[in-house]
């Protein structure tokens, strides 16, 4: 039996019925908004760690840290100064900014890419050199020859590894100053430990070196930090995409003058002029003029509304045909779209939250690390009392255990699959994209532009009189309707010409009008053309007292949405539609996909909600939607896609891009996120075996740390060589 989710009425077809967006709204005007940039934090304890901080603060009221920008979003008391805040983080160890809010990161995280990039460079240079000078050693160059071989790579591997080491020296120490580990610190110890060693070995012309194991674990941690960052990069907030469709001028009538203002000088109740093919500026009520409003973004209609007197317009939403005057009712941050952004900005706070395989094992890999070598240390130097014999086996220890293969474990699987996907014609652009993607029991398909084309195609072509369709065309072809482009776009791909028709005039919200032979005809809305009562998507036409003539229209599907629905069924998934189109629209769509549970109607802020019900029921869900008004539920799912000709904010706010027209590869994507996921776990248990094999060779004392070197360099390679395996 179809189960019909039908929302309550609400006259603002965005998102102020949200709770969430209420609450912001309803912030007082004193509170100091404060933006700071976060640029060393990398996983959920870190947001954790400093939202705990923060609101702990007396003074603070809210406090969000989005990890996707690197950013903390922190409502306070008015006398809060950013700086007070920026010291507070601080003093947690982490780097801080002040922002303004309204600034884009896209530059600086270019910037720590090429960074990145730069550093990974110059390491693999020297190791090779280096390494070209061990074989020499290895060969059996002695005394003199090897001392000076050994200087060659202290005075090539000590610059280098300065250089190349910040990310992990900066990162270790920030955390150490407040007596806390994370993954940078044994790390960081292993790397120095094979310096020194290698220094007083070489100054003690000592027949042995490590400077190329240090150089060597440099470079293929920095490879695995590339990945990472590479992952995140292309990952933009939707919010700001969002805000980026508000109207930055308006026309002001102010006793009878058009001004140009700015919209910030807008207050409620002022009367504003849109002017055909302009967007709304503000939320508001229609005081004159009639038109027809599409309001595609916010809602998913597929056909444009009537707009007349006494009509609740809101902001974003596109006047078509004719001159409207508006008296403002919200302004600013009081406007559905603004509010639909701070729900979007809420949603991608909560999302980033998600912890990783890698975070999970980290949290307990570091403080083990530590203690081992520690424990390697003492125990030898009880054995022996010898510091440098100690000291040895605790640098093999650590570079043994350096998490180079926990490092890579997901950045090779997910570099492998996405190129995978890619392939198939999707871009993976959230590095827990496919993670998230592999829990996934139930997805949820916006109707208009995601399973159909969005679109009005002309389906009676062929059942109409030829004299009926050419003066269609007549009156048709002058407008910028989307029926009325449907109608000519058929008739002229069929072959038709138009009539001679005189005195062609668009009547602003109901349709076009002419005369051809002294009678006069409409095409246009039902209610003008005398055609009441009929429920079918159309525009008719009418001549003189004639019955009028029914141009049917339907939104085609697309390209593999039948086959999509179909798979993910046959795979346990539950499949819904939810779209802000008509009962009747989304009821016959559901029929025609077999689709069971599907929602009407449903305005942005009731897509989202309903997809945190679901949540909330302990359901993963995908959202798969491309319009303005999907951008909510999209960063509150567990994992989102957009088509690439979606929305500029819908793209941005999804985890993958469907690059082309068709949705057959999106179960295929569910079956290589499995893949990934279980290539992922693999690479963590050969890491697990690879230690639990090499690290009691490491205390016992029979690696050196050039072996250790080598030994985590294989374990490395295999991770990535298994990770490939999805290709």
């Amino acid at each position: 039996m179809t189960a019909t989710m039908r929302p309550s009425a609400s006259a603002c077809p965005a998102c102020s019925a949200a709770p969430a967006a209420e609450a912001l709204a309803g912030a007082t005007a004193q509170d100091a908004q404060i933006a700071l940039s976060l640029p060393t934090i990398h996983c959920s304890a870190c947001i954790t760690k400093i939202e705990k901080a923060l609101n702990a603060d007396p003074r603070v009221h809210s406090a969000r840290v989005n990890l996707t920008l690197k950013r903390a979003s922190i409502e306070a008391d008015d006398d809060v100064t950013a700086q007070d805040m920026k010291l507070l983080v601080e003093g947690l160890g982490y780097e801080a900014h002040e922002l303004d809010p309204g600034t884009l990161n896209a530059t600086a995280n270019d910037k720590a890419g090429r960074n990145l990039l730069m550093r990974l460079a110059v390491a693999g240079f020297a190791s090779m050199n280096v390494m070209l000078l061990s074989v020499s050693v290895w060969s059996g160059a002695e005394d003199a020859t090897r001392d000076m071989f050994h200087w060659i790579s202290a005075a090539i591997a000590l610059p280098t590894i300065a250089f190349s080491g910040q990310p992990f020296f900066a990162n270790a120490w920030a955390a150490l100053k407040n007596r806390q580990l994370n993954m940078d610190v044994p790390i960081t110890l292993a790397i120095l430990l094979a310096v020194v060693t290698s220094l007083w070995e070489t100054s003690l012309s000592g027949e042995h070196a490590y400077f190329d194991a240090a150089l060597a674990l440099t470079f293929f941690l920095l490879a695995g930090r590339y990945l990472d960052h590479r992952t995140r990069a292309v990952a933009r907030s939707a919010a700001q995409e969002l805000t980026a469709l508000e109207v930055p001028r308006a026309v002001l009538l102010r006793d009878g003058q058009e001004q140009t203002v700015a919209v910030a000088e807008l207050a409620v109740g002022d009367m504003v002029l849109v002017r055909p093919g302009g967007r709304m500026p503000v939320d508001g009520e229609i005081v004159e003029g009639t038109s027809e409003i599409d309001r595609s973004l916010l809602t998913g209609e597929t056909v444009p509304v009537f707009a007349g007197v006494g009509q609740a317009v809101s902001a974003g939403e596109v006047n078509l045909t004719g001159p409207l005057t508006v008296r403002a009712t919200a302004v600013g941050a009081d406007t559905s779209l603004h509010q639909m952004a701070d729900l979007v900005a809420i949603a991608e706070s909560g999302r980033s939250r998600y912890t990783s395989l890698a975070d999970k094992a980290a949290k307990l890999y570091a403080p083990g690390v530590h203690i081992l070598s520690a424990l390697a240390f003492v125990g030898w130097y009880l054995y022996t009392f010898d510091v440098r014999t100690a000291l040895n086996i605790a640098a093999a220890v650590l570079i043994i255990t350096c998490p180079c293969a926990l490092g890579l474990a997901v950045p090779a699987v997910t570099t492998a699959a996405s190129g995978r996907l890619f392939r198939k014609g999707m871009l993976i652009k959230h590095e827990t994209a496919l993670e998230r993607l592999a829990e996934v029991d139930a997805v949820v398909f916006d109707k208009t532009g995601t399973l159909t084309e969005g679109t009005p195609e002309l389906t009676n072509l062929g059942d109409l009189k030829r004299a009926d369709v050419e003066l269609a065309l007549a009156l048709a072809q002058g407008s910028s309707h989307p029926l009325s482009q449907a109608i000519t776009k058929a008739a002229r791909a069929a072959g038709f010409a138009p009539a001679r028709v005189s005195d062609v005039t668009e009547v602003p919200g109901y349709g076009t009008k002419g005369t051809i032979g002294g009678q006069e005809v409409r095409l246009g809305r039902a209610s003008w053309t005398g055609a009441e009562g009929m429920s079918v998507t159309a525009s008719f036409l009418q001549r003189g007292g004639a019955a009028p003539v029914a141009f049917v229209f339907a939104d085609r599907l697309r390209a593999g949405a039948e086959e999509a629905v179909v798979e993910l069924k046959a795979a346990g998934k539950q499949v819904y539609l939810m779209s802000g189109d008509t009962t009747a629209a989304v009821e016959a769509l559901a029929q025609r996909l077999g689709i069971e549970r599907w929602m009407a109607e449903a305005l942005p802020a009731d897509k989202a909600a309903r997809v945190r019900a679901m949540t909330d029921e302990g359901r993963k869900v995908l959202m798969v939607g491309d319009g303005l008004n999907d951008t909510a539920a999209l960063t509150a799912a567990h994992v989102s896609i957009s088509p690439a000709s979606a929305l500029d904010a819908a793209r941005v706010a999804s985890d993958i891009v469907l690059l082309g027209s068709d949705l057959a590869p999106i179960p295929a994507a569910c079956g290589t996120a499995k893949s990934a996921t279980r290539r992922i776990k693999e690479n963590f248990r050969i890491a697990t075996v690879y230690n639990i094999i090499a690290v009691p060779l490491a205390v016992a004392g029979l690696c050196s740390p050039l072996i250790a070197a080598l030994a985590m360099s294989a374990s490395s390679i295999t991770v990535s060589l298994n990770a490939l395996r999805l290709r």
